[in-house]
């Protein structure tokens, strides 16, 4: 069974690539434990940003067979996660993102190998143009070159990551927290054998796991060694990083989210929307947790919709004028509207109309996915416009706000901010640009 302590592989760049120093603007202390880690990324992310697209390829081609043929060892290490934390009570929906069976380390292994397919978005041209003296400007793709994740009880993203950051021409340093923490130490060590095979540093993929709460401080605070942050678990999580780090954060977020059903929704798709939406894989952040309802129509759909819900272990937390339709329902408190319970619950409200969903949503939402059932196209088009979150639906399931689903291959997170990236993060949203200028001896008048 491999493991992350497998030998480093040593960097085989040109010397005079690899003997460039360390770029450092605000590194850490000397006296972090992770910083011999973190020079080895950097030393290893100037050596990827040049590695070729076949290289890069045949790297997750190695990973993903990895992941299939070390599929049991993979399965042991988690059963020990899911042992440790059911006795440590976590929650039935953290348990259900720790697992790894056959089909999801299946699953993953597929992932690793649709990304292959997928375009490199290294040295992409994004734009271009031809000043009147012949100087040519372009603006093209590049690696950040070190990123950093931090997240909790989600092995997958162990390897997503590391897939999507290879792929962009990015090492990446994880930390992945005490619950998946035999999990990751597996998937890493099978990272690192397959980027040794094919010529590339081990370095390239890292796990500070090994230094606990103190290396996630220290990944924080590593501003001039990574370049970027990336937190993905619970808002408590994403806050944290947001607010205590000193390396630029993308930020990921929490999903409160939310369906309206419109006066004019068809019953059949709002029961299967509803229900595909809340109950598919109900631990998830694209799971549905708010269920709104135009009064015009909550007499002909609640009783259907709740009924299908019920029938699958759904408990209702409902406002008084649902409850008085459906009486089963518990009474909804002011921190059901904005609980993201990960779990078979769900929080319905009716409402007067349209504006007062909309309203709804802007104060509870954490923008991360909204979805309205309707047949009027006008209000469809005036809640794509004026819902203001990173994926807004017509007449479909919450549940397809999803790297894989929107055709990445896999996806680094689901970011709810505005600025670079916004809703599933692929391999693009893993770049920056840089201004390339070439001139025949011009100079500026």
């Amino acid at each position: 069974m491999a493991t992350s302590s497998a030998p480093v592989i040593p960097a085989t760049a040109d010397p005079a690539t690899t003997a460039r120093p360390v770029p450092v603007q605000q590194s850490p202390t000397t006296a972090s434990p992770i910083t011999p880690t973190l020079e080895g990324s950097r030393r290893a992310s100037l050596q990827l940003a040049n590695a070729i697209t076949g290289q890069k390829n045949a790297a997750l081609a190695a990973i993903a067979a990895a992941l299939r043929d070390n599929a049991r060892d993979i399965i042991d290490a988690n059963q020990l996660d899911r042992e440790n934390g059911a006795a440590n009570g976590l929650s039935a929906g953290l348990l259900d993102r720790l697992t790894l069976d056959e089909a999801r380390v299946g699953a993953l292994a597929d992932a690793v190998t649709a990304i292959i397919g997928l375009a490199d978005p290294v040295g992409e041209v994004v734009r271009g143009s031809s000043l009147p003296n012949g100087v040519k400007i372009s603006q093209v793709r590049v690696p950040f070159g070190v990123v950093g994740a931090i997240y909790e009880a989600r092995p997958n993203v162990t390897v997503d990551i590391a897939s999507l950051a290879l792929k962009s021409g990015n090492a990446v340093v994880l930390r992945g927290g005490s619950a998946a923490e035999n999990s990751n130490r597996v998937l890493v060590g099978l990272i690192q054998d397959a980027l040794g095979s094919v010529g590339l540093p081990a370095e390239c993929v890292q796990t500070i796991d090994p230094f606990g709460r103190d290396g996630a401080t220290a990944l924080m605070q590593a501003r001039g060694f990574v370049d970027v942050l990336i937190p993905r678990g619970s808002a408590n999580l994403i806050n944290t990083v947001v607010s205590e780090s000193k390396v630029p954060v993308i930020e990921t977020g929490a999903g409160v989210v939310h369906i309206f059903l419109d006066e004019s929704a068809t019953a059949e798709w709002a029961v299967e929307i509803v229900h595909n939406s809340k109950v598919q894989r109900p631990s998830v952040c694209n799971a549905l947790e708010t269920l709104l309802v135009h009064a015009g129509s909550a007499e002909r759909l609640l009783p259907s919709v709740l009924a299908r819900l019920a029938a699958s272990g759904v408990t209702v937390h409902a406002d008084e004028r649902a409850r008085a339709i459906y009486p089963d329902a518990v009474p909804a408190t002011e921190a059901d509207w904005e609980t993201e319970y990960m779990s078979l619950d769900l929080a319905v409200r009716v409402v007067d109309s349209l504006d007062d969903a909309i309203d709804h949503i802007r104060r509870y939402s954490t923008r991360h996915t909204e979805s309205i059932v309707t047949n009027d196209v006008v209000n469809a088009e005036r809640f794509l416009n004026e819902v203001d979150s990173a994926a807004v639906m017509v007449n479909a399931s919450t549940r397809f706000t999803d790297g894989g689903e929107f055709g990445f291959g896999a996806e680094v997170g689901i970011s709810t901010q505005k600025l670079h990236a916004r809703g599933p993060m692929g391999l693009p949203e893993l770049t920056s640009t840089k201004w390339i200028v070439r001139g025949t001896g011009q100079v500026r008048a």
